[in-house]
């Protein structure tokens, strides 16, 4: 079908700048050399009518009142924004309106799934649809990481942090259903550990949709964007949460590349493997055991992951998780595992104390 529209369409384009970019010199190669004049980028794209003047009240009017309306139909105003960042009580305004919209969510989240967030701690936001390749499964060795340093120093400093999860898998997709399994159970143990959950709450909010979705893009202090490289057509979940403030950690995939640019690298967290790289690290022969064996903190947690504190005993439950990784890691999960976790205390950094 790809084939017949190339060859009956006027116009071939992906949905990022990265994503067209890839078409041209993989999947339509063929295409693109036979007819590069039918080759542009468009890439794709959200409302802020939709995911910020009504998602956010607060900080739609603080924009309102200071650059007037316009770039509710055209974004490119907002960059008008860039001289008052440096003015103290613009800050202190978009601070108040950040706050506002935290004190919303962790009301909701309460509300739908009993558990108690922090609306000072960092709201660390993934929410999407649960695929491998998003590397839901990234995130929550991160976490475990957290948490293993909390049990080994139970006083260092931590920045605390609200990690919050969403989002949808299709009905016959063990792995995925399994991951939303995993954060679950790292989340009942995390959440009601003495140790940990002063320092880290877990949530994964139910019936992932625009409407619930909407005060999450609102309350996101950092967003993740952490697919494998070249994976991710663009995204959009990126877009909405930098439109509402949020930070984003992420690797140079779909849209990240380009929001990366219009931020300023200094407002990204960048990390990973790019796509040249990762070619080059399956022709060299990816094995990912032996990241896994050089590598103590990664090693820590997947044996956490094994022992069976998170499956009431049972070693087994998790196991097609860590032989996927131990064996085949076909998204580069360990191979990014390092340079994740260093991308993250930039971000400690940058919002308070960084975990010693």
């Amino acid at each position: 079908m790809a084939h017949l529209a190339c060859a009956g369409s006027r116009s071939i384009n992906g949905v990022a700048k990265l994503h067209s970019h890839l078409l041209k010199q993989t999947v339509l190669k063929d295409f693109y050399e036979l007819w590069p004049e039918k080759f542009h980028n468009v890439t794709n794209g959200v409302t802020p009518r939709r995911f910020m003047a009504l998602a956010n009240p607060s900080l739609s009017k603080l924009i309102d009142d200071t650059i007037g309306r316009g770039w509710l139909r055209d974004g490119v105003e907002l960059q008008q924004l860039e001289a008052h960042a440096q003015k103290k009580d613009f800050c202190q305004e978009w601070q108040t309106a950040k706050n506002e919209a935290k004190h919303r969510f962790c009301l909701q989240a309460q509300k739908v799934t009993g558990e108690k967030l922090n609306p000072h701690a960092i709201c660390d936001v993934q929410v999407k649809r649960i695929h491998e390749y998003k590397r839901q499964l990234l995130n929550v060795l991160h976490i475990l990481h957290l948490y293993s340093q909390l049990k080994l120093e139970p006083n260092c400093d931590l920045v605390p942090r609200n990690f919050i999860f969403g989002g949808k898998a299709a009905p016959g997709y063990y792995m995925a259903k399994l991951i939303i399994k995993l954060i679950h159970s790292v989340a009942e143990v995390v959440n009601n550990d003495p140790v940990s959950r002063n320092h880290l709450r877990m949530v994964f909010i139910p019936d992932f949709n625009v409407k619930t979705a909407s005060p999450i893009y609102a309350a996101a202090d950092l967003s993740e964007q952490i697919s494998t490289a070249g994976l991710e057509a663009s995204g959009t979940g990126n877009m909405k949460m930098t439109l509402n403030g949020a930070l984003t950690i992420g690797t140079l995939d779909g849209a990240n590349v380009e929001i990366r640019d219009a931020v300023g690298e200094e407002n990204f967290f960048l990390f990973g493997h790019t796509v040249e790289t990762l070619e080059t690290l399956k022709n060299e022969g990816y094995r990912p055991r032996e990241w896994y064996e050089n590598n103590q903190h990664l090693k820590a947690v997947i044996e956490l992951l094994q022992s069976g504190l998170f499956s009431h005993g049972d070693p087994e439950l998790f196991k097609p998780l860590v032989d996927n990784l131990l064996y085949d890691d076909p998204f580069f999960v360990l191979a990014d595992f390092q340079d994740y976790i260093e991308a993250q205390k930039r971000v400690s950094d940058a919002f308070g104390d960084p975990i010693n």
